[in-house]
């Protein structure tokens, strides 16, 4: 999940710290979502989705 986020954020051209202020958490969790040393909770999570515009398949990398 975490190269998913890292490439969705980039293609819609914003900051971690811009991320992490939308999704209400701090820039240095979400900077380690990024990097793969935390899991965001099932909330967040689903504010990661909605921010993205994306389902938590394509973050958690399933696909069908």
């Amino acid at each position: 999940m975490n190269k998913i986020l890292k490439e969705l954020r980039k293609e819609k051209g914003v900051s971690q710290k811009e991320v992490a202020q939308a999704i209400g958490v701090t820039p240095s969790a979400y900077g380690n979502y990024e990097q793969g040393t935390r899991e965001p909770s099932l909330d967040v999570l689903i504010k990661i989705c909605k921010f993205f515009n994306t389902t938590p398949n394509y973050l958690l990398g399933f696909e069908y």
